[in-house]
């Protein structure tokens, strides 16, 4: 009796942990019975938020789904301009899930990648066919904005024009299918535009242009260009400065030049009259007394003749220039009286 009682409590108890499921913060749960997510009486679907919940052991099954906002990184890719111009696009997409039960059944058992792979190939189509309609100068100033706008809002709500359709054929191909089974196992009580992320159950928060570069091959080319420019201003510069600098080397010798001739001018000047002033002089000593000045003159040319003991003069006895060495007193005194 005890071994049942105690076998009957370990049933019910693994029933009771099987039938309680626990839903995070951040995410909603969604329930399966047999496979098929469960429905309210209006064949709504069943979101559970975060929480202690109960479901039917061993026949339902619960799936969690994240619902806080995604970031999905999109590779660099190739776009054309309007005027036929290649750009590098680099982009990243916000998204969060909005209708939890068409998630699961597009994505495949709400596969993350899956969901990643239909939301890429559409904002690809997409974003080609607005960079389509813009020139570079427009994608990279202010109306850049309005393109992001104007993508988010097209997956968003999808598009109408059989135009546009046309450009997207394959995006939309694989959302409609997806759509259309969600479809069949509501009955259609829900009618999404299967050309938008609606369906399936994807809300795009926000479309970001994170970089904008040219092709390799044409930033070369650029650079190149722009180096040649640079190289070539670079030149001019630099003649010009050589221009200015012969320009004032020219100046500089010149006023040197001036400087020199007009010192050696005033140089000249000044000794002409320095010369004239001596003559003065000399004019003047010898017309007060031109005996002393003879015989001062002589003196001197006697001290000139005789500083050297190696000096020989052959010179006549009577010769004027021995005057005063025959009789200097008489000389001097007959002419200072």
């Amino acid at each position: 009796m005890r071994k049942s009682l105690m076998l009957i409590m370990v049933i019910v108890l693994i029933v009771l942990y099987a039938s309680l499921f626990v839903v995070q913060e951040g995410q909603r749960g969604i329930v399966l019975r047999f496979g098929k997510v469960r429905r309210d009486r209006d064949n709504k679907p069943l979101i559970y938020n975060p929480g202690l919940h109960i479901k039917i052991p061993f026949i339902e099954k619960v799936k969690n789904l994240d619902e806080r906002i995604q970031t999905m990184e999109n590779q660099a890719d190739r776009f054309v301009t309007l005027e036929k111009k290649d750009l590098i696009v680099d982009s990243y997409i916000k998204w969060r899930i909005s209708d939890f039960s068409r998630y699961y059944l597009t994505t495949g058992g709400g596969d993350v990648s899956q969901a990643e792979v239909l939301l890429k190939r559409k904002f690809s189509d997409r974003l080609r066919s607005e960079l389509g309609r813009l020139d570079v100068k427009g994608i990279v100033t202010d109306s850049r904005n309005q393109l992001m706008t104007d993508v988010r809002e097209a997956l968003n709500n999808g598009t109408s024009s059989d135009d546009e359709k046309a450009q997207i054929t394959a995006s939309d191909n694989a959302i409609a299918s997806a759509a259309a089974r969600v479809e069949n196992e509501s009955n259609g009580t829900t009618v999404v535009n299967p050309n938008s992320m609606a369906a399936l159950g994807i809300e795009v928060v926000d479309v970001r242009i994170k970089q904008i570069n040219l092709p390799t091959e044409v930033s070369d080319a650029i650079y190149q260009r722009m180096r040649a420019e640079r190289e070539a201003v670079a030149r001019r510069h630099r003649s010009q400065g050589q221009e200015e600098a012969e320009k004032l080397r020219a100046t500089a010798d010149y006023e040197v030049t001036r400087t020199l001739a007009e010192a050696e001018r005033q140089a000249l000047i000044t000794r002409g009259e320095a010369d004239a002033e001596t003559a003065k002089l000399y004019a003047d000593a010898f017309s007060e007394d031109p005996a002393f000045y003879a015989f001062i003159r002589s003196l001197r040319a006697y001290e000139n003749s005789f500083n050297s003991n190696n000096d020989v003069m052959v010179l006549s006895s009577e010769s004027d220039f021995f005057r005063f060495m025959k009789s200097p007193d008489d000389t001097v005194v007959s002419h200072h009286p």
